[in-house]
């Protein structure tokens, strides 16, 4: 009896366990799309099995079953794309979605060119408040690393991570007149630097046409960078000149690097003006030497031949010395007036006059204004306003700075479609679309954008790959994925690897496209069907869902690291 009662019991228990649901090997399955695992590797067709935030399976035939199944026959699935230049640091505060560049696929922006949104002082946070434009928001942080960490708790789609601008660190010690730090006021800024790369920053950046960035010598820059690269991070620059004097700059950029230890990037990679565009030879030979020697050298571009920028891209820095109320003072100045004129119109190599390098005053878009009296003259040229107003174009843009109390957003044509064309296929080339990710709604209609907001990488993986076949897709995509995540040293992602953050773009290459154009600039991109972030879908079938899963994606300095950062 006792035999027979065990026996009935063991196969009661074999019938439970075969009759049970076999349980989910993973919470979302792609199933049957084209892999481009970010390597560059060839593509093949495949799975990506989804658990949680993290990639589980990559390869041809997931085993087990899944909570979903998205069918991708036919579309491309690769790692989510990283924004190499971001400016969305204001609109991610108003809006969360990142709408133009979610609808892109892209899961990674990277701010920080020049400017950064921390380190602060109280003058520096009252000043950021007077000057702000469309976008109003409270400033509730004072470090970059809680700005950052502001932003993923307020609830945001796209991960974030940022460099520390060079200028930030320069105006919290020395303000923003031209001046030279002393050895103790140096020291103070490499205690900031140092201090925002154990907060989780990537590294230093510098945008240096720009005042006051412009007054920071070589020796003080290789000094900030020298404390990013004791961490581990990266120097990129927005660089002294990428016109006239692009070549030196390209050389100052390189002995940087060498001088400081760490490696560096050139931020939007161009020959700005007519006169410069023959230089792309000679500028890619530096890169490609200082990678020869053993240097850590690469660049990022965006895919259009306009630049955006300020008005403050048309006056030498001496007259924005103190910032913008001292240079706005200045330029009711009748003597001043007259001198700037002068110079506005004299071609110089000692600073960046892109009314001249963009052929003039027609080839000057005003995008976005501040002051709603000059809003009606959004879209229209610098040389329609000048008519208009029977004065010289560099008489209006003086008044347009004094009458909008800023910069002046502001487009300037300055670069050269061949040349265009071949950069997208450099080897060391990744991508940024140096735009905030604004929505085609709300207080974004108050101004326009560059239409590189929009279409980006849109432009490149439709218009360059599909179109014009200036490079392969799996080239491509290596260059918006893993050679961006590598550059900037950041953990797991940018690759479709076990183990790796879920940040899963679902695209189709026959149909991606983007529609954002320069009078028309707030028209969304097509073509990416879902987009996964930490494995949270965040786009199904083109539509974003709402979701807001972005992290604060920490650099290599980070003392939250199990083991801490890598700073010694």
């Amino acid at each position: 009896m006792k035999r027979s009662s065990t026996f009935v019991l063991a196969l009661a228990a074999l019938f439970a366990t075969s009759a049970a649901p076999v349980r989910a090997s993973y919470s979302v399955l792609i199933h049957g799309g084209t892999i481009y695992d970010g390597s560059g590797g060839a593509p093949y067709v495949g799975d990506v099995g989804l658990k949680g935030d993290k990639i589980v399976y990559v390869g041809p035939h997931a085993p087990g079953r899944a909570t979903r199944v998205i069918d991708a026959t036919g579309k491309a699935v690769s790692p989510g794309f990283i924004n190499m230049l971001s400016w969305a640091v204001e609109s991610l505060i108003v809006d969360g979605r990142g709408m133009s560049d979610t609808y892109q696929g892209v899961t990674l922006e990277v701010f920080g060119e020049g400017d950064s949104m921390g380190p602060l002082t109280p003058r520096m946070k009252q000043l950021a408040l007077k000057r702000e434009g469309d976008i109003k928001y409270p400033i509730k942080w004072t470090t970059l690393g809680q700005y950052l960490q502001y932003l993923q708790n307020k609830g945001v789609t796209p991960n974030v991570a940022s460099f520390v601008g060079a200028t930030t660190v320069r105006v919290h010690e020395l303000g923003e007149k031209d001046v030279d730090p002393t050895p103790a006021q140096l020291t103070r800024m490499r205690a900031l630097v140092r201090q925002a790369m154990k907060e989780g920053a990537l590294g230093v950046g510098s945008a240096l046409i720009y005042s006051p960035a412009t007054y920071a010598e070589t020796p003080e820059l290789t000094a900030l960078v020298s404390e990013a690269g004791k961490c581990g991070g990266m120097y990129i620059s927005h660089m002294r000149s990428e016109g006239n004097k692009l070549l030196e700059a390209i050389d100052e950029l390189v002995k940087i690097s060498r001088d400081s230890g760490a490696p560096a990037e050139i931020y939007h990679f161009k020959q700005a003006g007519k006169p410069n565009w023959g230089k792309l030879d000679a500028a890619i030979a530096k890169v490609n030497a200082a990678r020869a020697s053993g240097q850590r050298i690469s660049a990022n571009m965006y895919t259009y031949t306009a630049g955006a920028t300020g008005l403050d891209a048309t006056m030498p820095p001496w007259v924005q010395s103190g910032g913008l109320e001292a240079w706005e003072n200045r330029l009711k100045d009748p003597a001043v007036r007259a001198r700037l004129i002068r110079e506005m119109r004299t071609p110089s190599n000692d600073w960046e006059n892109l009314l001249l390098l963009s052929g003039g005053p027609q080839n000057v878009l005003l995008v976005a204004f501040k002051n709603p009296k000059l809003k009606p003259l959004t879209g229209k040229t610098l040389a329609e306003v000048a008519k208009m107003r029977g004065k010289s174009p560099e008489e209006t843009a003086m008044d347009l700075v004094v009458e909008d109390d800023s910069r002046v957003g502001t487009v300037y044509f300055i670069m050269n479609e061949d040349n265009l064309k071949r950069e997208v296929a450099l080897p060391w080339m990744s991508f940024g679309s140096d735009e905030a990710s604004p929505a085609p709604e709300g207080v974004f209609l108050k101004s326009q954008s560059h239409p590189r907001a929009y279409g980006n990488v849109a432009r490149l993986l439709g218009h360059y790959v599909r179109d014009e076949h200036a490079t392969t897709l799996q080239d491509a995509v290596r260059r918006l994925t893993s050679l961006p995540a590598s550059n900037i040293r950041i953990r797991q992602r940018g690759s479709l690897k076990p183990g790796y953050y879920a940040d899963v773009v679902v695209f189709d290459p026959a149909t991606i496209q983007d529609h954002s154009t320069y009078p028309k600039p707030d028209q969304l991109a097509t073509g990416v069907n879902d987009v996964f972030i930490n494995g949270v879908q965040v786009l199904s079938n083109g539509k974003h869902t709402g979701a807001k899963p972005g992290r604060f994606v920490h650099g290599p300095g980070w003392t939250g690291w199990p083991g801490g950062g890598a700073c010694h």
